[in-house]
């Protein structure tokens, strides 16, 4: 039977630079924080394509460029929970964002686009973790040389968009 509920990760689930981002999930499922996600990341919905181009400063990222790294990253984290939770004991390596960014092409897409495919590989993980067991999602593995729990990745995965999301209103909208 599926899991309805993942309940937040233990601190010695995850290594100490995700802390920010567990942080941001408050809630006791952290099911409800991913899929609120979608609803947090409306504000985009907003933004006419003709400024999706906006960075704040010069080096930054555009808005088209923020909502590709929240795929990547989507992808990235989502895989290496997948991996864990079937106990690969593969040291799975990080990923250099800004060269991701660089050699991404989202800045000639269009950011309705963007916005549809993290919906839809976010809809994808969610039905993932709704498939794992406890068990599972307790399976610690090695990311980046760092300890990870699967369920801890589900909790910097959703606290990885509220970031960019508090970085967008801050500083883009």
């Amino acid at each position: 039977m599926p899991l309805a509920l993942i309940a937040p990760p233990l601190p010695d689930e995850y290594a100490p630079h995700f802390a920010g981002y567990v942080a941001k999930v408050p809630e006791l499922n952290v099911l409800e924080a991913l899929e609120s996600n979608l609803d947090e990341l409306a504000l985009l919905g907003s933004v006419p394509d003709s400024e999706a181009g906006h960075r704040y400063a010069p080096g930054k990222w555009s808005i088209r460029e923020v909502a590709g790294h929240l795929i990547d990253a989507e992808r990235v984290f989502a895989y290496r929970a997948l991996r864990i939770s079937r106990k690969d004991a593969t040291n799975l390596h990080g990923f250099e964002e800004d060269e991701f960014i660089a050699a991404s092409g989202y800045d000639h897409c269009r950011l309705e686009d963007l916005l549809e495919e993290f919906r839809l590989a976010r809809q994808s993980n969610l039905w993932m973790f709704r498939g794992m067991t406890a068990e599972m999602l307790e399976i610690r593995g090695t990311s980046n040389g760092r300890i990870m729990s699967a369920r801890a990745l589900a909790a910097v995965m959703a606290g990885h968009v509220r970031h960019h999301v508090g970085v967008l209103k801050e500083r883009y909208l």
